[in-house]
């Protein structure tokens, strides 16, 4: 059995009473609690560390509708943030301060429209299965300043027409780089790698993968990570999909696997693959699950109007997308969907910086399993260079191509049962048509915003 396929697991609290020694030893005087809405956008109470079982028992209250998208009105009883212990994580530069993420419960039961609650029931489906859904993420951000009301990248002298992995632009940033990275391996994340990216000041943080829960709550406090230590510095930290038209865009690739719930091993794992690329006849079918449902949730892995200013084929500045635009697969090919990078796993290239980690993770997840159950056929690899095959080329393979704006995905996800059913149930509606609406009506905002290019285009053009 090969290296890559047990998973090495990182000590975390199971309990209250083991949380509270965590506390006792880190000299802990305040947590977090903290959720997600539908956006990912984090909301928080600060509790004193005194009343830290109390958290435990009752959770953080708090008025629903005041706190984002997440399915109340004014006239709705209060959300409780109910702590999960596995998720303590200590605040690398403030020593006496951690947090937990939590799950929403309203009047003592699930609240249907948590998104961490909607990924733990999908967990659930995919263990009576027998399996676990393992991820490991690529979060991409921009380092920015705000200089005479403009927004500006935050190192002058990071000028090259093609800057990714230039070392003297990493070295100007090794100061943050370098203690994010500590930052993270003080929690025990393994950082292993950190780079320039593809963009202008822009850089990406790689730690190890671990089931879809832990990565989605480790990828809520990474990004509050970045930002926090970005603007200690004086600078703006950004996930925006697309910030700047002339630059590739933030992605955040998930790498993804399923395992063995009882015996840790990783089932997507075969040498023996006829096609050489190192993967099982599952990991197959999980694939052809994600090509027949991309189209649809797209809308929650690439969840803005921004989002969809990425997915394109074109030449940025530093000479290529690097985002997909058609529903395909292949080896180590990154005009590709879906890649195959090493044995044993699949990376999805249509998320991106702004998703909700835990709502991206469930639409893929159910994916995948609706491939295994129907063995749905991944269809044969597709080689070539997804940014130079001729439309007619791609319509005698018949290659899907991805919607090129939200409100088209969002008219996808709607028609789709089996994420319809992955979503789940809310009050009153299925979770998937207020997503759909949310999303609507942010659509409509921006469809009735005038930009400059419109005025530079048609305001003398009759």
């Amino acid at each position: 059995m090969s290296a890559a396929s047990r998973v090495i697991e990182v000590e975390q609290p199971s309990t209250v009473a083991d949380v509270r020694r965590r506390v006792d030893e880190l000299g802990i005087e305040f947590l977090f609690a903290q959720f997600v809405d539908l956006h990912a956008r984090p909301s928080a109470k600060l509790v004193p560390a005194s009343h830290l079982e109390d958290l435990f028992t009752d959770g953080a209250g708090f008025a629903g509708f005041a706190a984002g998208d997440i399915g109340q009105n004014p006239s709705s009883p209060d959300l409780a943030a109910m702590p999960d212990a596995k998720s303590f994580t200590a605040i690398p530069w403030q020593p006496d301060l951690a947090r937990l993420a939590c799950d929403v419960y309203v009047e003592g039961k699930p609240w249907p429209y948590c998104p961490r609650t909607i990924l733990r029931r999908q967990m659930e489906v995919a263990r009576s299965k027998g399996f676990v859904f393992m991820i490991g993420a690529e979060p991409e951000f921009f380092l920015l300043r705000q200089q005479d009301g403009k927004l500006q990248l935050a190192d002058h002298l990071d000028t090259l027409e093609k800057p990714c992995y230039d070392l003297r632009a990493l070295t100007r940033q090794y100061g943050f780089i370098s203690t994010l990275s500590k930052n993270e391996n003080k929690l025990g994340w393994d950082n292993y790698a950190n780079d320039h990216e593809d963009a202008n000041s822009q850089f990406e943080s790689n730690f190890r993968f671990s089931d879809a829960v832990t990565t989605g709550d480790r990828l809520i406090f990474f990004r509050y990570m970045v930002e926090m230590m970005a603007q200690r510095e004086g600078m703006l930290a950004t996930f925006m999909p697309k910030p700047f038209g002339n630059l590739t865009g933030n992605g955040c690739h998930f790498h993804m696997s399923l395992w063995d719930a009882d015996k840790g091993i990783n089932l997507f794992d075969d040498p023996k693959d006829p096609r050489g690329f190192g993967l099982s006849e599952l990991a197959y079918n999980f694939i052809g699950g994600l090509k027949k449902h991309a189209t649809a949730y797209i809308a929650v892995t690439a969840s803005t109007v921004n989002s969809y200013k990425r997915l394109v084929v074109g030449d940025p500045t530093s000479g290529a997308t690097w985002a997909p635009a058609f529903v395909t697969y292949g080896a180590n090919n990154r005009t590709q969907m879906l890649r195959v990078p090493a044995a044993g796993r699949v990376e999805d290239r249509t998320i991106d910086g702004a998703c909700n980690p835990y709502l991206a993770a469930t639409v893929i997840l159910a994916s995948g399993l609706d491939g295994i159950a129907n063995k749905l056929d991944s269809g044969e690899p597709n080689e070539t260079n997804m940014y130079e095959m001729p439309a007619k080329e791609r319509k005698r393979r018949k290659i899907d191509i991805l919607p090129a704006n939200l409100l088209d995905a969002v008219r996808n996800l709607e028609k789709d049962d089996v994420l319809r059913e992955a979503l789940g149930k809310a009050v009153g509606e299925d979770y998937i048509d207020y997503y759909a609406g949310v999303k609507r009506r942010e659509w409509q905002s921006y469809h009735e915003h005038v930009t400059e290019w419109e005025r530079d285009h048609y305001l003398s053009h009759v």
